[in-house]
């Protein structure tokens, strides 16, 4: 069948599913009106023209309860009104115990145990893409894009706010300008809209339109904004320069580097926004929590970089996009030390791609189709070779030019529901391999949002410089999404070429699996207990080629919490004879894990007190066997007071016996029995002075060995078994692993205007890995300590410079 036969028919099947949505039938109206002097920002709500606007309270809960409305103790009354430049609106969040409401200085995007006032704003009142405001009790702002119940906090705009609090509670104001939101150009603007109040103290949340928990997600549960006429959007122009400079000492080397670049949001028009990054500087970035990793997989890291997460929901559709690729390790960085010539030396080796530049476009219509594209540049990188007899330089070209693109189409319909088209590639300059991926995607809920059906099918294209190889995957799933009891049902594919690798991340392929699970939880407190949830769930592994059996395993897990906000939770499930057709590093290849059983429990409890913990227990039985695994996770947090918090955790690990791939040696794939150990500590300490300037302490010690056990090794055979066998070692191959690393960041933050900030930081760190695995803690830490230490010191400084205020500037 042609391909676009293909997509049509999908596209024909997807349409049975589409339903007509109604509002729901209690949907709460606001009425704003316009103002020609607008208020004073300042908490205090004195000013004469909040009288003009209507006051609207009757909140209800929505956590724990369902429904109940809010106490006469803690009334709750919110007001909107707008001019041309932006919309304004205040809270008064009523408390009969003042003294009660908790108040914890933090910096942006950081709720903590602070109490909350919540604004989200669907200025497309499409059931889904909104956006969310927030205000705590102590002043600090948060601020996020939200798709369904999806929470994306790197999402930031520069937006103004103040509360005050006297003996009958606290109070917000708050401006938030057209230049931060996205809205489309008509007489009339109709917005979703919901208020929120969280009652820390209480253990409570109210909303002003009622959600019902039990049916489809909060976004879906907006009300209604009426009465923003004759506003044209602003034009959205903001610039970000910057400056920073960094000195890194080294291994007796210093080096001193200055920096300076540009970060650019642009409105397109009134749906589509640009946001561009020139000469990007990520030295400041958070470390990467890198651990022992002797698996087939690469250790995969979360993204620190700003660019790279913020207002990324649509280029995260289909999970088609792991932003790490872009800037990671050359492609042929392994290459410049495999393919030296006889008397040559390795002098440079660049282990990161230096990223040019990156842009992305995103928006979404009034019709609902969003539209995103997202383009970066890496610059080449070349390792230097020496041949140590003539003394002569050649160089090897490890990373080529390469260039990133992502293209999304996602319409939403229904309020509810949407069909995603997804395009993926990468490009490489010369003879490497390029990447290219599309997808179709669907997720649709039925009118009563009682039913979802989701579904993907991909294909890869990898272009090598020899051949071309072509690759498949799809997924689909039915679920019941109403009520306390629910179930659901799922298949998954992939074919044994499908590779997403370029720009996308993805460890298995080859699979036909089948799963499925039901539930049951409370959406009101029962008893004791605000909520608790159980699940029962099944799952069978199949392998694609050959068809054959992988896994299955069946478990269930639960979760519960009191009403005095104490968690606890854990898993049980059984799992028959795995076969690991990753473990050997042979294509086709399999190692027979015996069956086994993994159950786990957690507590947690209340964070609004002084001092509380988390504590985590995981064990793994393998039967007829000495191969398990236990892991210990222990996280005691203290806040000394409202400005000061730290947050320690402790993590124990410990596996024995485990079949592991040692080497190929002579066309057989060896194994060892290996055990396996870890110890990290870490610390996360806060004090803010106020919501603008703060201190950060954040702390990772990690240490992991791995020693093979003494005449424990074996080949693989055919079937999976293993066979003993007589494997030498020696200083060359041996196997072993001692592993250490020390991250240590302490940074200073200061807010110095809206949108702009300084940020002072000085790092250690230090690394050490070497085969001595017999080595008790103390004795490896000083192994640790004796080697050099990298200690870098830097300060970059970011401007915000609002288009429309520079504007204004001139015509005075």
């Amino acid at each position: 069948m042609p391909r676009r036969n293909i997509i049509f028919s999908v596209l024909l099947f997807s349409s049975f599913f589409i339903y007509s949505q109604s509002n729901p039938a209690a949907r709460r109206v606001y009425n704003t009106q316009k103002v020609e002097n607008p208020p004073k920002i300042d908490g205090l709500l004195n000013d004469d023209v909040w009288k003009m606007a209507e006051s609207q309270g009757e909140f209800l809960m929505v956590e724990p309860g369902d429904g109940d409305p809010i106490s006469a103790s803690h009334e709750t009354q919110v007001k909107v009104l707008y001019d041309d430049e932006a919309i304004y609106i205040a809270g008064i969040l009523l408390e009969e115990y003042p003294e009660k409401i908790m108040k914890q200085l933090t910096q942006r995007d950081n709720l903590n145990q602070s109490e909350f006032f919540l604004v989200d704003l669907n200025t497309y009142d499409d059931g889904e893409n909104q956006t969310r405001f927030i205000v705590t009790s102590a002043g600090t702002q948060a601020d996020a894009r939200m798709t369904g119940n999806n929470e994306d906090y790197g999402y930031n705009v520069v937006w103004e706010s103040e509360v005050s609090q006297d003996n009958n509670g606290w109070y917000v104001e708050m401006k938030i300008p057209y230049s931060a939101l996205r809205f489309p150009e008509k007489p009339e603007q109709l917005w979703g809209l919901q208020f929120a109040r969280e009652i820390t103290h209480l253990n409570s949340t109210y909303v002003w339109n009622y959600v019902n928990k039990s049916v489809g997600e909060m976004s879906q549960y907006t009300g209604l904004l009426k009465g923003v006429k004759n506003i044209d959007p602003p034009v959205r122009l903001s610039l970000y320069p910057y400056t920073s400079v960094a000195s890194d000492h080294f291994n007796n080397n210093s080096d001193f580097n200055f920096s300076a670049g540009l970060d650019l949001k642009y409105g397109i028009n009134d749906s589509f926004t640009l946001d561009m990054t020139l000469v990007p500087d990520f030295g400041q970035t958070a470390y990467d929590e890198v651990e022992l990793n002797l698996g087939p997989f690469e250790q995969v890291f979360g993204e620190n970089r700003a660019f790279f997460t913020e207002g990324t929901e649509l280029f995260n559709k289909g999970d088609l996009f792991y932003s790490r690729r872009v800037g990671s390790t050359p492609i042929g960085f392994n290459d410049a030390q495999s393919e030296l010539l006889e008397n040559e030396e390795v002098l440079e080796n660049p282990d990161r791609t230096d990223l040019l530049n990156a842009l992305k476009v995103s928006g979404r219509t009034d019709r609902g189709l969003g539209i995103g594209f997202f383009n970066a540049i890496t610059n080449e990188e070349v390792a230097i070779i020496k041949d140590t007899i003539t003394g002569s330089l050649r160089e090897r070209i490890t990373g080529p030019v390469a260039n990133y693109n992502i293209l999304v189409l996602d319409q939403r319909f229904n309020k509810n529901s949407s069909i995603t088209l997804v395009n993926t590639n990468v490009t490489r300059d010369g003879h490497y391999r390029d990447g290219n991926v599309s997808a179709f995607l669907f997720d649709v809920y039925n009118k009563s949002n009682s039913f979802n059906f989701a579904g993907e099918a991909k294909m890869s294209n990898v272009n090598l410089p020899m051949q071309n190889e072509t690759g498949f995957a799809s997924n689909f799933s039915i679920e019941r999404t109403k009520g306390e009891f629910r179930y659901n049902i799922g298949h998954e594919f992939a074919n044994e070429t499908y590779d997403i690798n370029d720009l996308g991340i993805s460890f298995i392929n080859n699979y036909n699996n089948f799963s499925g699970g039901v539930s049951y939880q409370i959406f009101e407190p029962k008893g004791n207990y605000n909520t608790y949830q159980f699940n029962l769930y099944g799952q069978h592994l199949r392998r694609y080629k050959p068809d054959l059996t992988v896994n299955t395993g069946i478990g269930g897990d639960f979760f519960a919490m009191t009403r005095k906000r104490f968690a606890f939770g854990g898993n049980l499930g059984y799992n028959t004879e795995f076969r690991d057709f990753f473990e050997p590093r042979v294509e086709n290849t399999f190692i027979t894990y015996k069956p086994f059983s993994d159950m786990s429990f957690f507590v947690s409890s209340d964070y609004r007190k002084q001092f509380a913990y988390d504590v985590r227990i995981s064990f793994e039985e393998y039967f007829n066997t000495s191969h398990n695994n236990f892991n210990i996770r222990l996280s005691p947090r203290f806040r000394f007071n409202d400005r000061f918090n730290m947050v320690y955790e402790f993590q124990y690990g410990n596996q024995n016996d485990r079949p592991s791939y040692v080497t190929q040696l002579d066309n057989k794939v060896i194994f060892g029995n290996r055990d396996q150990k870890k110890f990290e500590n870490a610390i996360n300490a806060n004090y803010n002075f106020n919501t603008k300037q703060g201190l950060n302490l954040s702390f990772r010690h990690f240490w992991s060995t791995a020693r093979f056990v003494e005449g424990g090794f074996s080949k693989l055979e055919d079937e999976g078994n293993l066979l003993s066998f007589d494997y030498q070692i020696n200083d060359e191959n041996n196997p072993d692993a001692n592993f250490n690393i020390w991250n240590l960041d302490l940074s200073y933050r200061w807010q110095f205007a809206p949108g702009s900030e300084a940020v002072l930081l000085y790092r250690n760190a230090i690394f050490n890995e070497d085969k001595l695995s017999y080595l008790d803690f103390s004795d490896s830490l000083d192994n640790l300590f004796a080697r050099p230490a990298r200690n870098n010191i830097s300060l970059r400084i970011v401007y915000f410079i609002d288009y429309n205020n520079l504007k204004n500037l001139f015509r005075g």
